[in-house]
């Protein structure tokens, strides 16, 4: 069992910084001045030397790390996880963060090495399916002070914790494909409006209804 764990996160660092690999293997073909930032419409808005690529997309690929171990040891350092087995849906969560992430970085790296433009509507399309993959799980999350709609009411509440995500796993999860959808069928243009604007709904509905939960529960 632990050789097999060690293996899993193993693969999981070698996706993490493939990006890297990759950086290193298109290194000679990418000109000398590149984007380094971009705005909320994917189009580049700062550029730098070539070398600033290894800092930024190794970030991007440290944080995936970073992700990916704190869910897998909430159990650990979270009071309210403490002296409970690791949440296999905590696992199942980080693992898609970080070939989200990986994804994320190989498509950077691909449009400054063809010299085109990032899609957003693939970007948006792609977050739109990693929250649909997250509502799944979401109605299995367990208290705790570091993923989820973390509260007052739910941090306080067992029942109020399970009802919340419950509601917020089939909004997230509906929500996400739906959002998917509508950024592909939509001009561009829409792109960063229609997809705040669907993301703000999957997050206020569960945090009123949490707060009436509360109230009745009071």
């Amino acid at each position: 069992m632990k050789l097999r764990h060690s293996l899993v996160n193993l693969l999981i660092i070698i996706l993490a910084v493939s990006p890297l690999a990759f950086l290193a293997v298109i290194w000679s073909e990418l000109p000398e001045i590149v984007p380094v930032h971009y705005d909320f419409h994917f189009n580049p808005d700062k550029m730098n030397s070539k070398n600033m690529l290894w800092p930024v997309h190794g970030m991007l690929s440290l944080v995936s790390l970073i992700v990916y171990f704190l869910l897998l040891n909430l159990h650990r350092i979270d009071p309210k996880r403490r002296k409970q087995a690791p949440s296999l849906s905590f696992k199942r969560i980080a693992i898609v963060v970080v070939i989200f992430i990986m994804i994320l970085n190989f498509l950077i790296l691909l449009s400054i090495n063809n010299n085109i433009t990032l899609s957003q509507k693939l970007l948006f399309a792609l977050l739109g399916l990693l929250m649909a993959f997250i509502g799944n799980y979401m109605n299995n999350l367990k208290p705790n002070y570091f993923a989820g709609f973390r509260l007052p009411w739910t941090l306080s509440s067992d029942y109020n914790w399970k009802k919340t995500h419950h509601l917020a796993g089939k909004i997230w999860f509906w929500g996400g494909l739906l959002l998917v959808i509508i950024i592909l069928l939509i001009p561009s243009a829409y792109s960063v409006q229609t997809f705040f604007a669907v993301f703000g709904i999957m997050i206020i509905i569960p945090i009123i209804y949490s707060y009436r939960l509360f109230k009745q529960e009071k």
